[in-house]
């Protein structure tokens, strides 16, 4: 749910090699992502700005048909990435709303370069629009907006032919905070073979709950802030659409992923946005985590103090539970 505070190509890698082969599907063709490598364009985006000063976050904005604006992405590597000729897995790390690209590096609760200091894996933090729930969006009268198809027909293909990631379902790794956690649990379930493992820290696992309390949320702030009055998922809403988004509604496409979520027991009662929130990411994941533990799919599920916010703590956790699930470097 909202923090609501202000040439297609696929590489499949071999242990420390550069060779590169098809993964993501027809029309495939060799790649190679070297320490060398320059990083250019593809996959239907344009490099418009960069920035590769620093030696582990590098940033990079794209022009894409996808997204009206340019939207733009950190990559932060591992501390050893230029000298080792390793192949690493790789976490998408998808912020709240009304957040960007640049806050798991920016807020100091969250400080995603120390928690990964020292670890084997590359951590992919692109933008998400400040409420696109990671989404193609019904209708927009603000020109295109369609998130989730730039997270995954574009973005992805994009990291695995230019960086040294191993390009499969067991190197690949999904998680985000709140509007993120929601976009995490639902590329892990239509995007089943992608990801092997989903983290959700304070995200929303069940939309139809509380009268459709997330979808009408999802809905009213893209139309405020993203959609120019349109929606992520219409009004009525597109049933079909929802049911495809709900994780509650996906339960096989999880079966053998690590599954880890966090969400808040004690939400602030005079802060509208942290209560009404996490109330609802509360229940949801209840829900979620019973429907789960019925279906005999494993999972971990932690109800902690606190409300809507990351748990730097758990997000440490988190980060070495992945390198666990994930093949190692």
């Amino acid at each position: 749910m909202s923090a609501y505070r202000p040439d297609r190509r696929g590489v499949l890698k071999a242990a420390g090699s550069i060779t590169a082969a098809m993964a993501l599907g027809g029309g495939a063709v060799l790649a190679t992502a070297s320490a060398a490598h320059a990083v250019g364009d593809g996959f239907g985006l344009r490099i418009v700005e960069r920035n590769e000063d620093n030696a582990r976050m590098k940033y990079y904005r794209f022009a894409t048909d996808a997204i009206q604006w340019d939207p733009a992405v950190n990559v932060l590597l591992p501390d050893d990435y230029h000298t080792s000729g390793r192949t690493y897995p790789v976490l998408y790390l998808f912020h709240g709303g009304m957040e960007d690209f640049r806050t798991f590096d920016t807020d100091p609760g969250r400080d995603i370069r120390a928690v990964t200091a020292g670890k084997p894996l590359i951590v992919v933090m692109p933008d998400g629009g400040p409420a696109g729930w990671y989404s193609n969006p019904v209708n927009s009268l603000t020109g295109p907006r369609n998130w989730e198809h730039f997270h995954i027909n574009q973005l992805l293909p994009w990291v695995e032919a230019n960086f040294r990631t191993y390009a499969e379902y067991d190197g690949r790794a999904v998680g985000g905070f709140s509007m993120g956690g929601f976009g995490a649990l639902k590329y892990a379930a239509k995007y089943f073979g992608h990801f092997a493992s989903v983290s959700a820290h304070s995200g929303p696992a069940s939309l139809r709950r509380d009268d459709g309390a997330v979808v009408h949320w999802a809905n009213v702030s893209s139309a405020a802030v993203e959609l120019g009055t349109g929606t992520v998922y219409g009004v009525p809403w597109d049933q079909a659409r929802v049911s495809a988004d709900n994780p509650v509604e996906r339960l096989e496409s999880y079966r053998n992923k690590r599954i880890f979520l966090v969400a808040g027991t004690s939400p602030d009662p005079t802060n509208p946005f942290d209560s009404l929130n996490e109330v609802h990411v509360l229940a949801g994941q209840r829900e979620f985590r019973s429907l789960l533990s019925g279906a005999g799919i494993g999972h971990e599920g932690l109800e902690v103090e606190g409300g809507h916010f990351v748990r730097r703590e758990l997000l440490a956790d988190d980060i070495n539970g992945i390198i666990g699930r994930l093949r190692k470097a």
